[in-house]
């Protein structure tokens, strides 16, 4: 008997166009679905506070009110979008107690409204330990050489690191929370393909990536390579769709560990841009053909953190942009093979 695939199904297994809305913060969460709505977007990213605004969810109300859960769900249904992610990028390694204890609480409550609304995925940022017991602020190591450098990252790692996200991960498994997606975010001891499998051996496969290209790119990665390196971690995937433009002059002169202001946009060695502004689209078309090479199905979500947009114009460019590189259907049987 053959069994036929409707379109809907098919959809059901392909990538969705979705978006952060921490740009929309702005406006209250019916506008902002009902602008994106507009725009075609199937998927929203919502924040839950941590380094990322909770304008959209704060979880002191929503957690106080399941009539609130309610309200969110009809929103969501009334502009025929889905979550595809919490967000609530922090650092709960922090070295400082009362910090990590917050960011920590952000974390645990992300987790509970993720079990009260039916999401699977979290996405937060692995964090960055001081160097020692008495520091006060992290410390992110890039070199290991002289060797008080590499004896700071095996203590980062396996006194701080590993067995936070040990504990971590069993209060997400509690509320249903399916993937762990950490953000490869210079900063923070998960930065690459590299530390984010490292990360994932150590304490299970509920740890995934959400794969932010613009933080490999002007690290000097190609965001295709690292796709195929973290293949084995596809399933646990979220995927952010902004770019980054090095520029060559600067680079040329000081390289990419760029420490200035992110508002200096002349003068830096790369800054931020709405996807197509920073590199072409051959590779956005690379990258969408490599995640349905490797078995992505889920959202490409627009984190849009372009200096020299504004938000709604940055956001249509980029939902525009998209929606001529993704691939939303499944293929179809190769009938020439």
């Amino acid at each position: 008997m053959r069994i036929r695939i409707t379109g809907a199904e098919r959809m059901d297994k392909s990538m969705k166009l979705g978006v952060l809305t921490v740009p929309l913060q702005g406006m209250p969460a019916e506008e902002a679905f009902a602008y994106l709505h507009s725009l075609g977007v199937q998927a929203v990213e919502l924040g839950t506070g941590g380094y990322t605004n909770d304008n959209h969810l704060k979880p002191s109300v929503y957690l106080a009110d399941d009539g609130k859960i309610e309200e969110m769900k009809a929103l969501l249904k009334k502009y025929d979008l889905e979550i595809s992610a919490l967000s609530c990028h922090g650092n709960p390694v922090h070295p400082n107690k009362e910090t990590a204890a917050a960011y920590h609480q952000v974390y645990v409550d992300t987790c509970r409204l993720a079990e009260k609304l039916g999401v699977e995925t979290v996405v937060t940022f692995s964090g960055c330990p001081g160097d020692c017991e008495t520091s006060q602020r992290p410390n992110w190591v890039t070199c290991s050489w002289p060797p008080e450098y590499a004896e700071t990252l095996d203590w980062q790692w396996n006194q701080v690191l590993i067995p936070y996200w040990k504990e971590a991960v069993k209060v997400a498994q509690s509320h249903g929370v399916k993937k762990i997606a950490f953000e490869m975010h210079p900063g923070f001891c998960v930065y690459n393909p590299a530390t984010l499998l490292r990360i994932r051996a150590a304490v299970g496969d509920i740890i995934g990536a959400n794969f932010d290209p613009s933080h490999l790119i002007w690290q000097g990665m190609d965001p295709v390579a690292a796709l195929r390196e973290l293949k084995g971690a596809v399933h646990h995937f979220h995927f952010h769709a902004k770019d980054t433009k090095v520029d060559p002059y600067n680079k040329a002169k000081n390289g990419v560990l760029d420490t200035g202001s992110y508002g200096d946009l002349l003068d830096r060695s790369w800054v931020f841009r709405t996807i197509g502004y920073g590199t072409d689209a051959n590779l956005w078309k690379d990258m969408m053909s490599t995640l349905r090479m490797i078995g992505h199905e889920g959202a490409v979500s627009i984190e849009h953190e372009d200096g020299l947009m504004s938000v709604k114009q940055g956001l249509e460019k980029a939902v525009a942009f998209l929606k001529e590189v993704m691939i939303t259907e499944q293929p179809a049987a190769m009938w020439w093979a």
